[in-house]
């Protein structure tokens, strides 16, 4: 039997409404050792030699067909693809070059695209099978609140220009981390940014590629 406790969503992710939504506590994580371990109570005679060559091979083939644009599905379990996303960590010093004119200095310098991430989206007969076995069991009858931006939204705003003012765009991860928020809370304020015109904030781009700037007055 696992537990739960009910969380409250951010009222910016609700739009103003009080939604709940169950919440699965994990108390542990198993490693590479464990998971080999009880494989091995499903597999027979199978060797962990053999478990972890076939894992050693899994990751190679997703390392290798990845990269170049594809999804990898696996039966029983799920389609894994790559997400992308602007490189953070280190900028480029390359500048955006093109129109200018002799001895004008560089308007912009930009940011080089990677893998920030694995979309992985579960087989349904797997979750299926999961529910088939799973009990739940709620471990305290208070609701957890969600955690307050310790910044205004007149502060919010003011990062998110300033970030802007110094690399001329801004990435939804620039902003979360500037303002201390999930990932999920700061895009739904960003949204409300843009909506607003006298924010002086629009967005180019779209998905992984989506990037924000300042308006043109």
């Amino acid at each position: 039997m696992a537990n739960f406790v009910l969380q409250e969503l951010p009222e910016e992710m609700s739009e103003g409404k009080k939604v709940v939504f169950p919440k699965m506590q994990t108390y542990s994580l198993h490693d590479y050792d464990t998971v080999i371990k009880n494989m091995r109570t499903y597999a027979g005679s199978i060797s962990d030699g053999l478990i972890r060559a076939v894992f050693d091979a899994l990751v190679s083939t997703m390392q290798s067909w990845m990269p170049l644009g594809h999804s990898i599905k696996i039966d029983g379990l799920g389609v894994f693809s790559l997400s992308l996303g602007f490189d953070t960590s280190t900028p480029s010093e390359k500048t955006i070059s093109q129109g200018l004119q002799k001895g004008e200095a560089p308007k912009a310098k930009y940011r080089h695209v990677c893998i920030n991430g694995i979309n992985f989206k579960p087989d349904p007969k797997l979750l299926k099978e999961m529910n088939k076995q799973a009990t739940f069991d709620r471990v305290s009858t208070e609701i957890v609140a969600p955690k307050r931006c310790k910044y205004s939204q007149e502060e919010r705003l003011e990062k998110a220009k300033a970030i802007i003012g110094k690399y001329g765009y801004m990435t939804l991860t620039d902003y979360a981390l500037a303002t201390d928020q999930s990932r999920s809370a700061a895009s739904s304020d960003l949204k409300r940014l843009v909506a607003d015109t006298d924010s002086g904030i629009t967005t180019r781009g779209s998905h992984s590629h989506k990037v924000w700037i300042a308006a043109k007055g």
